[in-house]
């Protein structure tokens, strides 16, 4: 019933046999070009500072120490703030059983597996490498999708895992951090090594900079983080090679999604950039907002590949 949904609203043109194990360089060329415009931007910003005479350096490392500690502690923080739990095989062994045949067959290590007691379907992963990684599930997204659907969804996260996207996600964001904090920092003194009848000016040019840097790699970073979706969406696909299963369980957490009350899914609205699906989503304008890029067009691509596979 779900592939004639999909049919009934995707049409996928043919494509020759293995083209689907080629790389995307549509989607590789985005990135790139996206991480060098963040570059550009950032060096430009660094100008202005350096210009101005602010004490980039002492700002620099406080960002840089919070964003470490941020990341170097994120399996902990998101566990906590998501109310996930670590669970044995004895706890659920069925879950351990998809984790261990997707890691064996893909040579990949086999992270920790956590359970989220949430009616909400949803999925995500979190950890700084591949061998200290966290894949965690929802009890409702168990509860409503099929095994193999459920085992393309963990495939997805494991995809993250291989491709280090929490840690190319952290780093995209070091001078963004900076600029924000900046912008907080702008309104007190001793930032500045100039004379006090030039600081003024070099105040509201340093903000002006700090603004414009932080507002465009937002959305430069937003960008980033929907192409990876993309890219875990294909990989995670090839590692089962069972491209409609992840179509349909993308399908279905996002009609599951309209069916639960908006109070609900505000209480993890927080954790959005994590799950495979954001909780809460915009209309179209907000979407250049959005951490994930949507539904329709990844599952258009999954059919794609789908289609090439056959």
């Amino acid at each position: 019933m779900i592939i004639k949904q999909i049919r009934a609203i995707l049409y996928v043109s043919g494509t020759r046999k293995h083209a689907w194990q080629k790389r995307d360089t549509g989607l590789t060329a985005r990135i790139i070009v996206s991480f060098a415009v963040l570059t550009i931007l950032y060096l430009g910003f660094l100008t202005v500072l350096v210009y101005i005479g602010i004490n980039f350096i002492a700002i620099a490392v406080i960002a840089s120490i919070m964003i470490f500690a941020q990341w170097y502690f994120s399996d902990k923080i998101v566990l906590w703030s998501t109310g996930a739990h670590v669970v044995s095989r004895e706890q659920f062994p069925e879950l351990h059983d998809i984790v261990e045949r997707i890691v064996a067959r893909n040579s990949l290590p086999k992270p920790r597996i956590a359970v989220v007691n949430s009616r909400i379907p949803n999925a995500f992963a979190t950890g700084k490498t591949p061998k200290s990684s966290i894949v965690a599930v929802t009890t409702g997204l168990m509860d409503q999708l099929e095994t193999e659907e459920v085992e393309a969804v963990v495939a997805h996260e494991l995809a993250h895992i291989k491709n280090r996207d929490v840690l190319v996600l952290t780093l995209a964001s070091l001078f963004s951090t900076v600029a924000w904090y900046l912008m907080q920092f702008s309104f007190y003194g001793g930032m500045h090594r100039g004379r006090s009848r030039d600081s003024g000016g070099a105040m509201v040019l340093m903000m002006i900079a700090a603004i414009v840097t932080w507002f465009v790699s937002f959305l430069i970073i937003r960008a980033i983080s929907r192409y990876r979706e993309f890219v875990a969406d294909r990989d995670g696909a090839m590692m089962t090679g069972k491209p409609t299963k992840l179509a349909n369980a993308l399908l279905k957490i996002s009609g599951t999604m309209s069916k639960i009350p908006q109070r609900d899914l505000r209480q993890v609205e927080g954790m959005n950039a994590f799950f495979i699906i954001p909780a809460l989503s915009g209309d179209t304008f907000a979407s250049i907002f959005s951490t994930h890029p949507p539904v329709q067009a990844r599952i258009q691509k999954l059919m794609e590949m789908e289609a090439a596979m056959s």
